[in-house]
C-alpha cells in the first residue's frame, strides 16, 4: 500500500554557526506532522517551524539522513542541501579513540549510548548525586527516576558510559565515595565545552558573521574581551574571601593580595590586545623574595586565566618551588596531558615546542631562560594561541620556578581543547570484538577531544 503524500516540505541544512549541527525548516499546511516526528527523534524547536539537531557526538549529519529517510517513507517531501549532503558523505573518525578496535559503525553505537545518557541527565530522567575527577576524565553516580536503577558513569561527552549498576542509591553512593572521596563533589559536573556548544546550537539559528577579521588592539572590536576580563577579576575577588582588592597609585590597575601576603595578582584595566593585563607573583614570605611569577596578555582566553587563578587556591601555588624546568620530572609533569593526547615535541634552537595538532596553540620551553647558568631573565614557559609561537594572538608566560602542578592544569585545558580531533581512518585489518564494543570498557583511556575535523 502506497503512503499518501503529506502537504509538508522539510529542508535540511547545516547549522550556520555551529559545526556538525543540522537545521530543519518546515513548510506546508501539514508541517505539524514532520514536526512531531522530528521532535520524537531528538530534534529541538529553535524557532517557529525551525528545528535543530545538535548532539555531543557530532554525528548529526548521519542521524539527519536517517530522519530524512523516515520522513520520505511517511510521505513527506525532504530536501537536503548540497552542503549537508557533503557532510553526510564525509568520512571521519575520532583521533586517539580509546576503543581503537571498534569499527566505524560500532563507534557510532557507543557514541549513541553516550548521547542517550546525556539526554537522560538533561531531561531529568537520570538524577546525578555526585561527581568526581578520575585522572583526566569525569566520573559520576546517579539514579534513574523511572525504575530506580543507580549507575556509576565514567567519561565525558561521546565517551560517557555506564560502568557499573547498583541496586540502590545508598549502595552506589557508598561505593563512589570509597573510590573518589578525595575529589568527590555533590551534584552534576560543570558542563563541558562540547555540552555548552551543543546547548547553544539547540536554541540558536543565527546567521554567521560576514567576516572574521582579527581584532586590533586598542579598537572597539576588543571591548567585549576587555569586559570579560574585567568581570573575571571582579568575580575572583567576590568569590574568594581570602583575597582583598587594593587600588594602586594609578586608577589603571588593581591589586589583589592573598591573606598570607605571599600571593599577589595585579590586573591592568586598560590593557588591550598584546598588552600585559595580568601579573601573578608568589613570594617566600610577606617580606621574602619572589619565587615565581606569570603574565597574561589582555587577549588571552578568560577560561585559561580562570584556571590559573583557581590554581592559586592550592598549597602548591606558594609552597612548591620547582628547581628547574629542565629536570625530567618537571617536564614530564607539565607536558603529561599533551603527551596523552598525542602532541609531538619538536626542538628549534633553544626552544622545545609542543604545538597543538590543530596548529592553533602550543607550549614552548625556552631552555636558555630556564637554565640558571644562562643569565637570561625571560620567561621559561610560554603558552600561546593564534598564528604561530612567533606571532601569537595571546600569550601566557611563566618564570622558571613556576610550580609544575600549576602549569599542568593549564596544559590539560590546552590538550582537551586543541588536540587533533579527527584523522582519516587508516585502512588496516579489522579486529572485530563486538562483545567488548557493545559492553564498552569501564575505564577507557583519556577521552578524545570534542569536535572532529572531517575529511573527504
Amino acid at each position: 500500500m502506497t503512503t499518501p503524500p503529506v502537504d509538508a516540505h522539510v529542508r535540511l541544512d547545516t547549522h550556520p554557526t555551529h559545526p556538525s549541527a543540522v537545521t530543519a525548516t518546515l513548510t506546508g499546511t501539514q508541517a505539524h506532522i514532520p514536526h512531531v516526528g522530528l521532535e520524537a527523534a531528538g530534534w529541538h524547536v529553535a524557532a517557529e517551524n525551525v528545528l535543530v539537531l545538535a548532539r555531543i557526538d557530532h554525528e548529526e549529519p548521519y542521524w539527519a539522513e536517517q530522519a530524512a529517510r523516515q520522513l520520505v517513507a511517511d510521505g513527506v517531501t525532504v530536501e537536503i542541501t548540497p552542503q549537508l549532503r557533503e557532510a553526510i558523505n564525509e568520512e571521519w573518525t575520532w583521533a586517539n579513540y580509546p576503543m581503537h578496535w571498534c569499527t566505524r559503525s560500532e563507534i557510532r553505537e557507543v557514541s549513541d549510548q553516550a548521547q542517550k545518557i546525556y539526554d537522560d541527565i538533561r531531561h531529568g530522567r537520570l538524577l546525578i548525586h555526585a561527581h568526581a575527577q578520575d585522572a583526566h576524565t569525569t566520573v559520576a553516580v546517579g539514579t534513574y527516576l523511572t525504575g530506580g536503577k543507580s549507575v556509576y558513569l565514567h567519561g565525558e561527552n561521546h565517551l560517557r558510559q555506564i560502568a557499573n549498576i547498583f541496586d540502590s542509591p545508598a549502595k552506589a553512593l557508598t561505593a563512589f565515595e570509597e573510590m573518589h572521596s578525595d575529589t568527590m563533589r555533590p551534584g552534576p559536573a560543570p558542563m563541558t565545552d562540547t555540552e555548552r556548544d551543543t546547548a547553544e546550537a539547540r536554541t540558536s539559528v543565527g546567521v554567521p558573521a560576514a567576516t572574521h577579521e582579527r581584532p586590533i588592539a586598542g579598537t572597539d572590536t576588543v571591548s567585549a574581551n576587555a569586559v570579560a576580563h574585567e568581570a573575571l577579576f571582579t568575580s575572583f575577588i567576590e568569590n574568594n574571601n581570602t583575597w582583598e582588592k587594593y587600588r594602586t597609585w594609578s586608577d589603571d590597575a588593581s591589586v589583589a593580595n592573598h591573606e598570607t601576603l605571599t600571593l599577589r595578582v595585579q590586573f591592568d584595566h586598560e590593557a588591550r590586545g598584546q598588552d600585559i593585563a595580568w601579573t601573578i607573583a608568589s613570594y617566600e614570605s610577606p617580606v621574602g623574595e619572589r619565587t615565581w611569577h606569570a603574565t597574561a596578555t589582555a587577549s588571552t582566553p578568560t577560561n585559561m586565566i580562570e584556571i590559573l587563578l583557581n590554581s592559586l587556591d592550592t598549597d602548591t601555588a606558594w609552597t612548591e618551588r620547582t628547581s628547574t624546568p629542565l629536570a625530567e620530572g618537571t617536564r614530564t609533569t607539565v607536558t603529561a596531558p599533551l603527551t596523552e593526547f598525542g602532541w609531538t615535541q619538536t626542538i628549534n634552537g633553544y626552544h622545545i615546542n609542543w604545538p597543538a595538532p590543530d596548529g592553533r596553540t602550543g607550549l614552548r620551553l625556552d631552555v636558555a631562560a630556564a637554565s640558571t647558568r644562562a643569565g637570561r631573565t625571560g620567561p621559561a614557559w610560554t603558552m600561546w594561541g593564534g598564528n604561530t609561537a612567533e606571532q601569537p594572538d595571546w600569550t601566557l608566560e611563566f618564570s622558571p620556578h613556576t610550580p609544575a602542578a600549576v602549569l599542568q592544569e593549564l596544559t590539560y585545558k590546552l590538550a582537551i581543547t586543541h588536540s587533533a580531533r579527527t584523522t582519516r581512518q587508516q585502512k588496516k585489518p579489522r579486529q572485530r570484538h563486538e562483545a567488548l564494543c557493545a559492553a564498552a570498557p569501564a575505564a577507557p583511556s583519556p577521552p578524545a577531544p570534542g569536535h572532529p575535523i572531517r575529511t573527504r
